[in-house]
């Protein structure tokens, strides 16, 4: 049988934390910057994390 391989678009996506967890980015930083405040912008610059719920499915595709 051949190897598996991981899913392209999720590998470029999320990123493995060394404790295992998945980094992911967040939302609403594309486009109209201009309503949205600086403290905002800052927050969102830091990666988030992937619920728990979630994490099971996706380290399936970056397998």
């Amino acid at each position: 049988m051949p190897k598996m391989k991981s899913h392209r678009s999720a590998r470029k996506t999320f990123g493995v934390t060394a404790t295992g967890k998945l980094k992911r980015r967040k939302m609403n930083r594309r486009h109209i910057l201009t309503s949205k405040t600086t403290k905002r912008k800052r927050r969102l610059r830091k990666p988030g994390l992937v619920s728990k719920a979630d994490s099971k499915k996706i380290k399936m595709l970056l397998l």
